[in-house]
């Protein structure tokens, strides 16, 4: 594997880390006005180098709808039923296409991304459509992936990364939904 693809997986998802998401704009089942609720912070993905593995994660930004008293998630990147982020579910899909779940998990090892054999399994057998992809030294990535890459080297030109920026670079796979 290409030293540089392993650099584009490690900076797609380093972007994302302390990233904050936002429930915005008026409840969608009454239309009354949100306002904050509380701060969840989920895992978005395992990496690991030299020094360990080290957590990613996402800080989502509930909101209560002061009419009918629902919470509400931000939009987040995350596919539903999943407890990682879209990206990297991106990328046990498109790696599944030609590779047995243990080997997807071993290619992700390398490539600094833990994921269970089990968890690649589950993942790239979700009934959502496959991610698209573009060949990157000789392999197949997400799309995703590049694009959160790009936001990783933008050398802050357009300020911080936010959470609007990795969903628009994730293609937006959650739902506005109540959480409660």
């Amino acid at each position: 594997m290409h030293p540089m693809v392993i650099e584009v997986v490690q900076a797609a998802l380093q972007v994302c880390d302390r990233t904050e998401f936002f429930a915005r704009g008026v409840c969608h089942s009454c239309g009354g006005a949100l306002s904050g609720y509380d701060t969840r912070t989920k895992r978005f993905a395992l990496v690991s180098d030299d020094n360990g593995d080290h957590p990613v994660e996402v800080i989502l930004h509930r909101a209560y709808c002061r009419e009918c008293g629902k919470i509400w998630m931000p939009e987040e990147p995350f596919y539903a039923g999943t407890r990682i982020g879209s990206p990297v579910v991106d990328l046990c899909q498109t790696l599944a296409m030609s590779l047995y779940s243990g080997h997807v998990a071993e290619v992700l090892d390398r490539m600094g991304v833990k994921v269970d054999r089990w968890s690649v399994r589950s993942y790239s057998h979700l009934p959502i459509a496959p991610p698209p992809t573009v060949a990157v030294f000789g392999m197949n990535i997400p799309v995703s992936i590049v694009a959160l890459s790009s936001l990783n080297g933008d050398g802050g030109k357009n300020g911080p990364v936010t959470g609007d920026d990795i969903l628009d670079a994730c293609n937006h796979p959650s739902q506005n939904r109540p959480y409660l």
